[in-house]
């Protein structure tokens, strides 16, 4: 019988609408448990969903029969939608439109998985601009700052 096989993982980053500080500790790990499940139940392989205050990171197994802005969209709808319905925000949350996706071989998912671990120990010396914009440099991709994140100085 044949079959598609695949080997794609992936790192996708995104942030809280205008990067305000309000995924807080408390309920932090549920919103990012919830994630792994919307991308389990797409039939991806959720790796490491882990971020700070303002921003997560996801690192995927992707398989090719998935969009990564399709499942991108899914992971966002659903999430604002569960911090909303558990009130864990006075107000209504959202992320902020766009994302960033790199990825990897998989030579590199033990140490990306150790970078998305240590997200709050890496984001005392580096913010997350620094660190979105090092991303992007890294993997060569050209931008025009004015279509990045509404960043908050």
């Amino acid at each position: 019988m044949a079959g598609t096989f695949s080997q794609i993982y992936i790192q996708v980053v995104f942030s809280v609408r205008g990067r305000q500080n309000l995924l807080q500790k408390p309920w932090r790990n549920e919103v990012f448990k919830y994630m792994s499940g919307i991308i389990k139940e797409k039939n991806q392989k959720s790796i490491i969903v882990n971020g700070v205050t303002d921003h997560v990171h996801l690192f995927i197994g992707l398989r090719p029969s998935m969009s990564v802005s399709n499942l991108v969209r899914d992971i966002k709808n659903n999430s604002s939608n569960f911090i909303n319905k558990n009130n864990f925000i006075k107000g209504k949350f959202s992320w902020q439109e766009g994302f960033g996706v790199f990825s990897y071989s998989r030579s590199h998912i033990h140490r990306v998985y150790q970078y998305i671990l240590n997200q709050e120990e890496h984001h005392t010396k580096k913010t997350f601009k620094e660190e979105y914009t090092e991303l992007l440099h890294e993997f060569e991709i050209e931008y025009d700052e004015k279509y990045l994140f509404q960043w908050i100085n």
